[in-house]
Formats: C-alpha cells, structure tokens, sequence
C-alpha cells in the first residue's frame, strides 16, 4: 500500500513552532497550492487554490523554523493522516493533516548568489537535516566488440536432379 502525497506551494503564515513535553519539536505549516484553468468558452484563466496543513518532525521542525517563513515556497513529500477529537464544545471536530517526510526550500537565494532549492529529509543513510552532495555517475566504458567478417555465400547444389521433358507422363 501506498501513502504518499507530493505539493509544492506557497506558506501562508509563519509556521507555529512547538516542542512536546518529551523535547521533540514539532512545526505546523499552512501551505497553499494553487491550480490554474483555462475556459476556453469564455477565454478566461480561473485559478483555485487549496489550503493543507504540513506537520514537520524533529530534525525538520528544526529547519523549518529557521529558514521558512510567510510566502516561502516549499516542495514536501509525506504521508496524508485523518484524526479527530471532542472538542471543549462537545462537539466532534476533524482535521487532514499530511505528515511531512521530506522538505525542499524552493526559490531562495543561497550565500554564494545562486539559487538552489536546499534538500532535507529522512534518506536512509543521512541525519534528517543535512543536505549531501549528488552522487555523480560516470557510465562505464566498455571496449566495442570488432565485427566478424561475414562469409561469403556458396553456391548450393539442387536437393533434387533436374526433371527432362521425357519424364513428364502427358
């Protein structure tokens, strides 16, 4: 089974940032995605834009809190998650929330001037919020074979002697 959401959107507040009893932080985020639609009755764009909340764990509530704020522009992958609860009212209230994985910091300018997107996550082999070099591959070089020469066709001999006018019965 999967559970898997991917967006890519615009943080519509500061992030509410908060650590649990225990010591673990955790940061709420509000991002807006928005999808544009073109009529082409009217030729006219509509836009419409939806509103998720990201919660961010550990290691990546910590990155979250130092470099995202209101209007930056996020790539998270996550898991989506449903809860409710009784309110204080009485009442039943529900929440979807997507339990962020991974997080990129999209469309920021770095200290050397370039912009870059700043990758975190929960990679198996790297702590969850340090950005490691790309690999770099090189395909391997192997020695192209030589082409053997083709043989040169015989001539092949009939299978069956040839019939002469005096076999044939009419």
């Amino acid at each position: 089974m999967i559970n898997k959401v991917i967006l890519v959107g615009n943080v519509g507040a500061d992030p509410e940032i908060r650590s649990l009893e225990s010591g673990v932080k955790t940061a709420r985020v509000r991002l807006a995605t928005t999808e544009r639609f073109y009529n082409r009755q009217t030729n006219e764009t509509t836009e419409q834009t939806e509103w998720h909340t990201v919660i961010f764990w550990r290691g990546l509530a910590d990155v979250v809190d130092k470099y995202v704020r209101k209007g930056s522009q996020i790539y998270v992958e996550g898991s989506l998650h449903y809860r409710d609860w009784q309110g204080s009212d009485g009442q039943r209230h529900f929440a979807t929330e997507i339990t962020a994985s991974e997080l990129k910091l999209l469309g920021r300018r770095t200290e050397g001037g370039q912009s870059q997107p700043q990758q975190y996550g929960s990679q198996p082999s790297q702590p969850q919020y340090a950005r490691q070099p790309e690999p770099q591959y090189t395909a391997p070089q192997y020695p192209q074979p030589t082409p053997a020469p083709m043989p040169t066709p015989q001539p092949v001999a009939p299978a069956v002697a040839p019939i002469e006018d005096d076999d044939l019965p009419f």
